[in-house]
């Protein structure tokens, strides 16, 4: 009898594990590259809310991020970029994500718009995502869930956007993105210019933190091997747009921009 019923107990946790291995409800069906199926939540996390913008060099083929925050080492979670393909920003309780899945979407084609549709359309925290992205053809797209943080908001404009969520208000990305479009030089330096501009007309309401720049080109790595130019942090500092400013100018001393060859361009 006692093996009978082992044996009965045996088969009825063998349907059960069974069904569950056969459940398609549509928790269970989603697509497989969906954030959905890739985040893991801890919660409570701090939101990355912050002020960052995406941009591209139509004549060096170059992509980046500069971003900062009232957040430490924001550069270890927001900017994403693969050259030749594109470039992304995630932030405000930040899906990290959207990162690596937003290139490989970029890489099939998918606009920058459609691109940002295909993450939050399975995402259940969306509303309080923000993100931005350029593609390698300085097509630019921004999101900014109704959930996030006021005052946050994004605007586009010819081969960059700009976002933010905790700042002063809309004078913010509005500066960042008059600078962007007047100021001239390297890729990096208008990218900069495009962060002082929106510290400068009041930035994140909670203060400031860390700061980052993240530029990417086929080939202008370190010795030519990958595509990493321009990647420089500053994870914590009184004042850190002004400190990346300094790095950036020391790393362009050594660093120099270099000359596309012909096959690059």
């Amino acid at each position: 009898m006692q093996s009978k019923r082992i044996f009965k107990c045996f088969v009825v946790w063998t349907c059960v594990l069974v069904a569950l291995a056969a459940d398609t409800s549509p928790e269970r069906s989603q697509d497989k590259d969906s954030p959905a199926n890739h985040a893991v939540r801890v919660e409570p996390l701090p939101p990355v809310a912050t002020f960052s913008i995406v941009g591209f060099d139509p004549n060096t083929k170059e992509l980046g991020i500069a971003v900062q925050s009232k957040f430490i080492a924001v550069g270890a979670v927001v900017p994403w970029a693969k050259a030749g393909v594109g470039a992304i920003a995630t932030q405000s309780y930040a899906n990290t994500q959207y990162g690596p899945l937003g290139l490989k979407y970029l890489a099939q084609d998918l606009s920058p718009k459609q691109v940002i549709e295909k993450l939050t359309a399975d995402d259940s925290s969306a509303p309080k995502r923000q993100v931005g992205i350029v593609d390698a053809a300085g097509r630019p797209a921004t999101f900014t869930g109704k959930k996030c943080n006021a005052w946050a908001g994004g605007r586009t404009g010819k081969n960059y956007t700009v976002q933010g969520n905790i700042l002063t208000g809309p004078e913010v990305i509005n500066a960042m993105a008059e600078a962007f479009e007047k100021t001239e030089g390297e890729l990096g330096t208008r990218l900069i210019s495009a962060l002082e501009a929106g510290q400068a007309a009041g930035g994140d309401r909670r203060g400031r933190q860390s700061a980052a720049l993240f530029v990417v080109r086929e080939g202008w790595g370190y010795g030519g091997f990958n595509d990493r130019y321009r990647d420089i942090r500053v994870d914590d500092n009184p004042e850190p747009i002004k400190e990346l400013r300094r790095i950036y100018e020391l790393h362009k001393t050594v660093f120099p921009q270099p000359k596309p060859t012909d096959e690059q361009k």
